[in-house]
Parts: C-alpha cells; structure tokens; sequence
C-alpha cells in the first residue's frame, strides 16, 4: 500500500518551485495557471520573498500548483493505494484522485486563499505548534487558554490557533510536559471559528464544481475516513476551512490500510516527519526537489512489483 500525501501552509518555502519550473512543460502549465486565477505563481514561487509567500491568498495557490507539478512528474495514480492532504494539501489530494481537474481545483484554492485572507484580516491572529506533551493535558491547557487544537498532527505535535495574545500566552506557559512551542508562518488561525465567514464564500464556489468520485482511496483529514464520493469530498474541503485538522487519523487510518511506503509532494517534508515518528519502518520520500524524483520511482517500482 503506497500512499501518496500533500502538505498544507506553511510548508513553502523561498524560491521552493524554482527547481520544478525545470521539468518539461512544467513552465507553460503554471503559465496558464496564473493566467486563470490572476496570479504570477512563478514570480511568488522563484523570487518572492518569505513575507510575500507568507501572505495566505499568495501561499495556498501555490502549494497546490507546486504539489500538482510534482505529482504529475511520479506518474499515473494507479501506482497509490491511498491519497491525503493535509489542510489545503487536500485539494492537490483531490485533484490527483480524478474529484477535481487541475483548472477546477486552482480555481478553487484561490478562492479560499481570498477568502481565508479576509477572514484572518478581521482579527490579529495565528498559530503555534506545541511539540511533545501528552495529548489531553495539552487539549485542556488550550482550551484553558482560549486557544483551538487546530491541527492534531499525531507524533507528539499538537498546532494552536487563536490570537496572538492568546498565542503568546501559550509562549509564555508552555503546557505541562511539553518541549517546547514553535510559531507558524501563517497568517490566520485557520481551522477554527475565526474563518466561518470564509466557509460560506467557499459554499457559493462549489455549486460551480462538478466532482467526480474519487478514482482511489481518499482519507480525509476531518476524522481519517475514507471517503467515496466527490460530493463528500468537496463538502469537507468547504468545511475543514473552520474545523479541526485530525492528521493523526488519517495515520492511524494508512496504518490499518497496511501502507508500506509514503510520498509526499512538493514541498515535501513535513507530513514525512510526522510519519516517520508515527508509522516507524515504513519508508518515505519527500518530494523537496526533482532530485528526488528517482528515489520516489524507486519507491513506486518497488511497491509494482
């Protein structure tokens, strides 16, 4: 069982898509992406600084079109047992299991840019991660505090949202047992109440979708299911917007599938991290370069024979 995983915000990196431009017609499509959306995704992706790709509207579009990039260089989708994402990592996941086409899920990403853009303008807010700790000790310490668990990443790695006053009194009293709290370059505390009123810009979006269902096994980040229609797919991708990422399901749900490989798209590294602490043995590659594109195959070759 290979599965095939796409990371979320915060993952990009300065110049990170430079590399990929390099691949045949990798540059004509992200062409004819940023004509379709309204954004020069190689400008952001090549010499755009770290502040410029901070920005949510400018982020989220190109995590998608960079995981769309690589994804295509591995090869047909028959080689995955399962696909994930993980937050706007699940429409790369989407558009790579057959639910969205490449233009649909672009369109859509940059709608949700936008929109969790104006939502985070509202109020100063952001994310934190808490590193270590015992999982309900560190729930009730944000809790406490005002904060939402937002991303439940398994391995020992719990992300807060909220304000920043209330991030930096998590800075200031790390919860009971943990290691340490590391902020997040994000612009917003995505995943909680502070972006409903992005989930109701996104609802007018997907009457325009037209999704297929899903050409192999999509885990979904809300709660670790596998979801088998595109409608359910993209009723979630509106929501998860507001609620709670639960990647520790979606571990939990790759180890009862019996995955025996993981790769992660461009801009790879995180989601393999993780894995590595939760799912010990069971070999990754992160996609960070097309460098790494022959350790990927191998991988793929391995899983085919």
């Amino acid at each position: 069982m290979l599965v095939l995983v796409a990371p979320g915000q915060g993952a990009q990196t300065p110049g990170f898509l430079t590399p990929w431009l390099d691949l045949p017609g990798a540059a004509d499509r992200v062409a004819a992406w940023s004509d379709a959306i309204g954004l020069d995704l190689a400008h952001y992706g090549t010499k755009a600084d770290a502040d410029e790709i901070r920005d949510t509207a400018v982020a989220q579009p190109l995590l998608v079109a960079a995981g769309l990039l690589s994804a295509s260089a591995l090869g047909s989708p028959a080689a995955f047992g399962a696909v994930a994402g993980h937050s706007v990592g699940e429409i790369t996941a989407a558009a790579y299991a057959g639910v969205l086409s490449d233009a649909d899920a672009l369109s859509f990403v940059r709608t949700r840019g936008l929109a969790m853009a104006e939502a985070a303008a509202v109020t100063e807010t952001g994310m934190a991660a808490v590193l270590g700790g015992d999982q309900a000790v560190v729930v009730a310490h944000l809790e406490k505090l005002g904060l939402t668990p937002a991303n439940i990443n398994g391995a020992g790695q719990i992300v807060a949202a909220g304000t920043m006053e209330q991030i930096e009194a998590l800075v200031a009293e790390k919860p009971e047992g943990s290691m340490k709290v590391v902020a997040l370059k994000v612009a917003g505390a995505f995943h909680t109440h502070h972006m409903a009123p992005a989930v109701a810009t996104l609802e007018k979006a997907a009457q325009a979708l037209a999704p297929a269902d899903p050409e192999l096994k999509y885990v979904s980040n809300k709660d670790g299911h596998v979801v088998t229609t595109g409608a359910d797919v993209v009723a979630r991708l509106v929501g998860q917007v507001a609620n709670p990422v639960r990647w520790d399901l979606c571990m939990e749900t790759f180890g009862e599938l019996g995955v025996t490989g993981i790769i992660e798209l461009s801009p790879g590294g995180t989601l393999t991290g993780l894995a590595k602490r939760a799912l010990k043995g069971v070999p990754a590659v992160a996609l960070k370069t097309p460098d790494d594109l022959e350790k990927a195959a191998a991988l793929v070759a391995e899983h085919a024979a």
